[in-house]
């Protein structure tokens, strides 16, 4: 699976998703990454991607321009033929683009195992006020939101949202299991686990897990998740009461 992500700050997006399992990922071939940079495609002698918002109002907004053309080349590459400038010309033939902003739907895993599927994702960065409208209304395919809150930029959010669908990538994880079993499968927060020593502090790990009858350990843990999850996340309880209904 690819990843392109056009931003103005390459190096912060590279430098965070280049350890760990993502790391690990990128190496043994199994996603690649990509950080395009906005400000190589201006067309301004001085570099610059900003300008003032026509009606007034505070600070700057990143200009079409730059964005399209930027969008343009990721999108050439991955076709190899370009992409129709057409917005209206069939769009499932295109690579999907995640803006990432507030007024987008919130990000969730059902949305992630939705975005594992693609072969090329490309995530778009805004900064300052945002982005001209017209080149959104071009190439953007989805609005997406990590949560109700502003950031300085799309890169955080953009490397969360990748962390979170490389792991739904076969072979990202060493458990493919581990991708079936964490909070949010099935609406249900991850029942809580234990390790070595049997007792620390004082708490002893519960003695069905003790016990080697894994039929009775599912059991314990599916238990444990639905009391989890109504009392920590009623909302995702109820969604979870309505499917078993």
């Amino acid at each position: 699976m690819n990843f392109h992500i056009l931003t103005l700050f390459p190096e912060m997006v590279m430098q965070g998703l280049s350890t760990s399992i993502i790391g690990k990922a990128i190496e043994r071939g199994l996603i690649s990454i990509e950080a395009v940079n906005i400000r190589d495609y201006t067309t301004d002698k001085h570099g610059k991607v900003d300008d003032y918002t026509y009606g007034g109002g505070a600070g700057m907004l990143m200009q079409a321009q730059p964005v399209y053309d930027a969008y343009q080349a990721v999108a050439g590459k991955i076709s190899g033929e370009g992409i129709a400038k057409n917005k209206d010309e069939n769009v499932n033939s295109r690579a999907r683009v995640i803006y990432v902003t507030p007024q987008g739907r919130t990000f969730n895993q059902k949305m992630a195992k939705d975005f594992a599927k693609e072969k090329d994702l490309i995530f778009l960065c805004g900064h300052y006020e945002g982005i001209d409208e017209r080149v959104l209304e071009e190439i953007v395919t989805d609005y997406v939101s990590i949560g109700d809150y502003v950031l300085t930029g799309g890169e955080l959010p953009a490397m969360v949202m990748i962390d979170s669908i490389s792991r739904l990538v076969p072979g990202v994880l060493h458990n493919e299991e581990s991708a079936t079993t964490e909070s949010f499968h099935n609406d249900l927060l991850e029942y809580p686990q234990y390790s070595r020593p049997e007792v620390w502090m004082g708490k002893r790990v519960p003695e069905i897990l003790l016990s080697g009858d894994h039929a009775k350990v599912d059991k314990w843990r599916l238990e444990q998740s639905i009391e989890r999850t109504k009392r920590l996340r009623p909302d995702l309880y109820e969604k979870w009461k309505l499917r078993q209904e």
